[in-house]
């Protein structure tokens, strides 16, 4: 279960997504991570390995420090 730093990623990855105008699938697709990885991820009951954040960051052209609110 995701504590609530994840959460905030969670909602940071969803913003991003919205903003970029994608879908979860088609997200996913760009990031080459499966589709309810994003969804879970967006939903902060899966934490987020470092390697998922920089593909998800590089998918949304955002810094992963941008995701992770350094």
């Amino acid at each position: 279960m995701a504590d609530s730093k994840d959460k905030a990623i969670a909602k940071r990855i969803k913003q991003y997504r919205k903003q970029s105008g994608l879908t979860q699938a088609a997200l996913a697709e760009k990031a080459g991570v499966a589709p309810n990885t994003v969804a879970r991820l967006e939903r902060g009951v899966h934490k987020a390995s470092s390697l998922t954040i920089e593909k998800l960051s590089k998918a949304l052209d955002v810094k992963a420090s941008d995701i992770l609110d350094y």
